[in-house]
């Protein structure tokens, strides 16, 4: 794995966010390296506008490792 790629950093070290469901204002936790979630009160996809290098870099699985790259291509397409 690479050490130096910056744009992989949110997924190797995952942050964080808390995020409001506009359906019915429940807060709803977000990691860095998830692609949607549920709310768990009214179960309305979440998304997280994840635009990265793994989308297009040659190295993205090298980089961030073959499970987190098959988990987060998995989640951006089904």
């Amino acid at each position: 794995m690479f050490s130096n790629c910056p744009g992989t950093a949110r997924f190797r070290t995952p942050t964080l966010t808390i995020k409001k469901c506009p359906r019915c204002g429940e807060d709803v936790e977000i990691f860095s390296s998830d692609v949607k979630v549920q709310c768990s009160k009214c179960g309305l996809s979440i998304f997280n506008d994840i635009n990265s290098c793994i989308e297009w870099c040659a190295y993205a699985k090298e980089c961030v490792g073959p499970e987190l790259y098959e988990k987060i291509k998995k989640q951006k397409n089904g």
